[in-house]
């Protein structure tokens, strides 16, 4: 009997050439405008090392955003 594969991007992005993420998920009230959200985002993008990965606009106007960065692990070194 066939099985389904059941895919799961969170999974694949985690292990996609050992890259591992760390997300963070924010909800942005819909009283921001556009403007002030871009500079909120460009910020973290900036002094934080985060990316945009998703971004979801629910019908009542709030934005729904999940933010990833790259997990660096420092390997000891030998002496």
């Amino acid at each position: 009997m066939p099985t389904a594969q059941i895919f799961d991007p969170a999974l694949r992005r985690a292990t996609w050439r050992r890259v591992e993420w760390e997300f963070e998920k924010l909800t942005i009230a819909r009283e921001f405008s556009r403007n002030v959200v871009t500079t909120m985002l460009v910020e973290r993008a900036e002094h934080g090392g985060w990316e945009l990965d998703r971004v979801h606009v629910s019908p009542d106007g709030t934005r729904r955003v999940v933010l990833r960065r790259k997990i660096i692990r420092m390997r000891p070194t030998l002496t």
